[in-house]
């Protein structure tokens, strides 16, 4: 598979900066928008960045160690949400709708057959989803790579009809306790610091989270330098490796990547660890209640542009924050500069 992903021209660096300082505005006054306005021009490699629509990819998958109790929902929620999602019924569906998005689904491995159906993608990676990874591997290394080939075909076929802006979703029961897993073995943090109540975990459930996912780990016995690779494979969904391909493939074509909570997140974290430049390419929305969020974060150097206490998933995060990116893309290339309005800036002092 080709990770390789073009490196951000910052050659209009400075010309983004002075377009920016020279609006209608004290210098910075914009806070994060400014600095968003300059990443999304320095991404497109334009003073004058044009978005379009921007296309919500919700991938859902299965977790073989859900039925181990690391989630208080059955497993067979992750089809009905599935069928909610093409009913047009959830909360991705309400805010994709009411900010004008585009919403593809995507079956990556659910343990549900759907037949064809208007709105939904099959990449099916396997009929069963992943594998219990308490007992074994999640996935075996062939079906690591097959799942993140789709999601790099995914996304590159929608950049190729025109798409300029990917937000990311995700639906999988039990898929919080993999994202935890990972967010460990990738940012070297404590397990116990990034296990959280996930979908709604009470205190006993979430001791109980605490215990299977230390009996995971302790299964897998990783090195603390293990590679991406290994660790996707031994404690991945496929819904997370393919998010992660599909970040690799919408970076390649130079698409500006709206990065949802600690799912999402940790899909990033192995898509930066197999193509670093993609990190460059990312809008961090939102702020998750999950612990392990901060530890994503961290290791990212992320400054997420909202905190609104969500752990949804879904995507949710990134369709609320979409308003502010195309905030920052409207005041560059619409307000006035003090030249163009005739309004005196201050006075310069020696």
């Amino acid at each position: 598979m080709n990770f390789s992903v073009p490196r951000v021209d910052d050659a209009l660096v400075a010309a983004l900066q002075h377009k920016i300082d020279r609006k209608t505005k004290p210098l910075g006054a914009l806070g994060l928008l400014e600095k968003l306005a300059l990443q999304v021009g320095r991404i497109q490699n334009t003073l004058s960045p044009q978005l379009g629509e921007a296309q919500m990819l919700v991938f859902a998958a299965d977790h073989g160690a859900a039925k181990a109790g690391v989630s208080p929902f059955p497993q067979d929620v992750t089809w009905q949400m599935v069928e909610n999602y093409l009913a047009g019924g959830a909360a991705i569906n309400v805010f994709a709708r009411q900010n004008k998005i585009r919403l593809h689904v995507i079956d990556a491995g659910v343990a549900h057959e759907f037949g064809p159906r208007d709105n939904l993608i099959d990449a099916k990676i396997s009929p069963t989803g992943t594998r219990n990874y308490l007992e074994e591997p999640a996935m075996s290394a062939a079906e690591r790579d097959a799942a993140l080939a789709k999601g790099i075909e995914i996304a590159q076929r929608v950049a190729d009809s025109g798409a300029r802006v990917f937000a990311f979703g995700e639906m999988g029961i039990g898929n919080t306790a993999a994202s935890a897993l990972i967010t460990s073995q990738l940012t070297r943090t404590p397990l116990i610091d990034c296990i959280g109540r996930g979908a709604g975990l009470d205190d006993r459930g979430l001791e109980h989270k605490r215990a299977l996912l230390q009996r995971a780990a302790a299964r897998a016995a990783l090195p603390a330098d293990a590679d991406a690779l290994t660790v996707l494979a031994e404690f991945g969904g496929f819904e997370i490796a393919m998010i992660a391909g599909a970040m690799i493939g919408a970076a390649q074509r130079g698409g500006l990547l709206l990065i949802d909570g600690f799912i999402v997140t940790a899909a990033l974290l192995v898509a930066v660890r197999l193509a670093p430049e993609v990190r460059d390419y990312c809008v961090f929305c939102h702020h998750s209640a999950e612990p392990g969020a901060q530890a994503q974060l961290k290791s990212l150097a992320a400054e997420p542009l909202i905190d609104l206490g969500l752990r949804l998933g879904e995507g949710t995060g990134a369709a609320l924050a979409w308003p502010l990116v195309q905030s920052a893309a409207a005041f560059l290339n619409e307000m006035a500069s003090f030249e163009s309005a005739g309004v005196s800036d201050k006075e310069p002092r020696g």
